[in-house]
């Protein structure tokens, strides 16, 4: 049995889920999600609490017991509180700026870089920390991602673009004789 799978969700107040043949559909305060109903298991929502149990025992249904449990929890999750990731930029000369989800850097190219975030997701900047914001946690870490990838952080000094949690391995530098 997966241990995750075996888990029931809870279900806030205020939060509807749908359960059709091919999709499942979770709506809330902050907004609506659909997610795909996977073949080989089934859901059940009574009395407040979503269960995920599987079909039978082959290999593909255990892999997808879990996983549709997992894509479930995360958009009750997110329909309810919303999920976030923080970015830092370090760097002299580095700057960010942002106006109506788009991002406007300075990260030490010749030219400005320019990055529009996809609908559904709210990217602001608080100085040198940029939150990225919205409701399905796929899509979120996504774009984090994508604006990470524009400037990797060096192993050197550690410049570029990096996660708030992320701990960055330094080199040691050339030595002097």
């Amino acid at each position: 049995m997966s241990r995750i799978g075996k888990l029931p969700i809870q279900i806030p107040s205020g939060v509807t889920i749908t359960v059709d043949s091919d999709v499942i559909t979770v709506e809330g305060s902050k907004g609506k999600l659909t997610v795909p109903h996977l073949s080989d298991v089934t859901v059940k929502v009574e009395d407040g609490v979503a269960t995920v149990t599987r079909k039978d025992d082959e290999r593909v249904a255990k892999a997808q017991h879990g996983l549709q449990r997992a894509l479930l929890a995360n958009a009750v999750e997110g329909v309810t509180k919303g999920f976030e990731k923080k970015l830092e930029v370090n760097g002299v000369g580095f700057r960010v700026a942002t106006s109506n989800n788009v991002l406007d850097m300075s990260l030490g190219f010749s030219h400005p870089v320019k990055y529009t975030a996809p609908a559904g997701i709210s990217v602001t900047n608080d100085k040198m920390t940029i939150i990225v914001s919205g409701i399905d946690k796929q899509q979120v870490g996504q774009v984090a991602a994508e604006i990470r990838a524009l400037k990797k952080p060096e192993p050197y000094k550690g410049k570029g673009i990096k996660y708030a949690d992320e701990q960055i391995l330094r080199k040691a530098g050339k030595t002097g004789k």
